[in-house]
């Protein structure tokens, strides 16, 4: 349900907004695609991406989206398809995400790095119907297409593609095929010649293709007629996140969603076409979606993507390139902050950052600002509301440990655990939960947990936290089981899944624990069976056959009995306790 909160509804926080924030929002009535478009028209020469020291320009991107988009309707791709993307950060991203928005498809991001397992359950999930992934995938993906019947045609890129002489050149001699990769490859369709002869396709549609990549090639691309969408009630993107029972549950974001929080995060940062923001965080999460790609792009300005974090890369990037805006998680922040050759790079353009996922300890917040002359912000959100939803303010009052105040027209509460009905009044906590017109339309096939979680209008974070006298807001305490490694979800049961399937596991249980550089580190107690003997090594190298690596235990402590309740339920909170001491 979109709800705007009241402008005139006296609100603690809303003295504390900077001068040049809105208390309420107009919001475009359309889609982000057509916002990114109206840039392609008006401002065609205004660079859009660098990658690589590449830059594109917004009429680039334009014809590249049009002969997507044409290319795939030549597929079979139309509205309501749910079609994966398994890219990092690379124009490739960019151009399929608003192409199949222009199809009225239904965007899936998944991690790449997603074990063969995770990409299954996904893929049955959400009924995806085609893929476009990277090359290097493609051992990978011919495995779990040929379990998952849904998956009608895959599209293959290389990095390669949109890369600069003499990167593109230099590109296949770092990152070899596997001879799995190179086979499946024939299997599919590569997005440089989409969708010429080859893959699954029929021979009239292969035809159409031809005709369709044949004038894109002439420089004059036939782009489909756009599908008509109802922006507030179709979904945009199923964006799949962790769930309390070890599966992930997908959730649905409109289109409205996504042009309501892109505004959002322009107005809080005073963001515009001036601005270039440096593109680290993941595309395919939430908060990279839509703060370094639909906010930037929607409004004019300029991403500058970087497939991966390496702290020395990103120095030296920043140095070069002088984004205004860095957007990160705390983990990143440290790592810059401590890199032996910070001070040899000039960071100056950086005048606001955004940092969220985890706690961002007061020091780094410091230490970062003196680097920079910028603000870093610390704020919080999830992916059932796009991703952030309340920050400290850019210009204002910044208190540190808190995550800040609510954007325009979203307005936060602390409810009590019980029956999260009575608002409770300031310094108590409870659980948070709030209301603004980018909450999800609900988890997809999932109507019991859409039922629990979006409750009369309000969305039921299962967050502790408590709120000051001023309006600013602060975390008490994740939901109970989730662990955040580095920015990223990670959910105990589905770690314990997998070492369930040990042969020498007889019970598992997974907390997190403090890491000074990812905020928590996983750690898996288990029980061995009888008879038989594993290492700790043996464990984890079994763990990263089965999960992305993030999520893999970075230690494992061998236990004899677990402590467990009556009913014996083992104990979880007794274990984060041990593992303190």
């Amino acid at each position: 349900m979109a709800v705007k909160a009241d402008p005139k509804a006296q609100y603690p926080w809303l003295r504390h907004y900077d001068a040049e924030v809105p208390k309420s929002l107009e919001y475009h009535s359309g889609t982000i695609l057509e916002l990114v478009e109206k840039n392609v028209r008006e401002h065609p020469e205004r660079r859009a991406i660098v990658f690589f020291g590449r830059v594109t320009t917004f009429g680039q991107v334009g014809r590249a989206i049009d002969r997507l988009a044409a290319g795939l309707a030549a597929l079979g791709v139309g509205a309501g398809d749910r079609v994966a993307l398994l890219l990092p950060n690379c124009p490739q991203y960019i151009y399929a995400f608003y192409a199949l928005m222009k199809l009225g498809a239904v965007i899936v991001p998944v991690n790449p790095l997603s074990a063969e397992r995770e990409l299954e359950f996904i893929f049955t999930d959400a009924g995806v119907k085609a893929v476009i992934a990277l090359d290097l995938l493609a051992g990978r993906l011919q495995k779990v297409r040929e379990r998952v019947p849904s998956v009608k045609t895959v599209v293959y890129t290389s990095l390669r593609e949109e890369m600069p002489f003499p990167l593109n050149v230099l590109y296949p001699l770092k990152q070899k095929l596997s001879p799995e990769a190179r086979a499946a490859l024939g299997k599919g369709l590569p997005l440089a010649r989409l969708p010429a002869a080859g893959g699954s396709a029929s021979p009239a549609t292969r035809a159409a293709g031809a005709a369709a990549v044949a004038s894109a090639r002439a420089g004059a691309p036939t782009p489909p007629v756009p599908a008509k969408v109802d922006p507030a009630r179709d979904v945009a993107v199923l964006i799949y996140t962790g769930g309390t029972t070890g599966r992930p549950k997908g959730v649905m974001l409109s289109h409205r969603a996504l042009v309501v929080n892109s505004s959002h995060v322009a107005a809080w940062g005073q963001v515009d076409h001036r601005d270039s923001i440096l593109a680290v965080l993941p595309l395919f999460h939430g908060f990279g979606m839509s703060v370094c790609m639909n906010t930037p792009l929607g409004g004019g300005g300029c991403t500058i993507l970087v497939p991966r974090f390496e702290a020395g890369e990103v120095l030296r990037l920043i140095h070069r390139y002088r984004p205004t805006i860095f957007i990160g998680v705390p983990t990143m922040f440290v790592a810059l902050i401590n890199h032996p050759d910070v001070k040899k790079y000039d960071l100056s353009s950086i005048r606001g950052c955004f940092a969220g996922a985890a706690a961002l300890p007061g020091e780094v917040k410091r230490r970062f600002e003196e680097l920079t002359g910028g603000k870093l912000l610390e704020g919080y959100g999830l992916t059932e509301a796009v991703t952030a939803k309340c920050a400290n303010p850019y210009r204002g009052l910044n208190k540190v440990g808190s995550i800040g105040i609510p954007f325009p027209d979203t307005v936060m509460q602390i409810v009590d655990i019980e029956t999260g009905e009575k608002v409770l009044p300031a310094g108590e906590v409870g659980e948070i939960r709030l209301r603004s017109p980018d909450l999800m339309l609900g988890y997809w096939n999932r109507p019991a947990e859409t039922a629990e979680a979006l409750r009369g209008g309000w969305l039921y974070t299962g967050d502790l936290g408590k709120m000051d006298e001023d309006g600013f807001f602060y975390i008490v305490e994740r939901k109970k089981d989730l662990i955040i490694t580095g920015g990223f979800n990670v959910y105990p049961k589905e770690v314990e899944e997998v070492l369930y399937l040990h042969p020498a596991v007889e019970e598992a249980c997974v907390v997190g624990i403090p890491d000074d550089y990812r905020g928590e580190a996983v750690k898996a107690f288990v029980k061995l069976r009888e008879g038989r003997t594993a290492g700790e090594t043996d464990i984890i190298a079994f763990c990263r056959e089965h999960l992305t690596p993030y999520k893999v235990p970075r230690s494992v402590e061998f236990v004899t009995e677990f402590p467990k309740s009556a009913i014996g339920k083992i104990l979880r909170r007794e274990l984060r306790q041990r593992r303190t001491k």
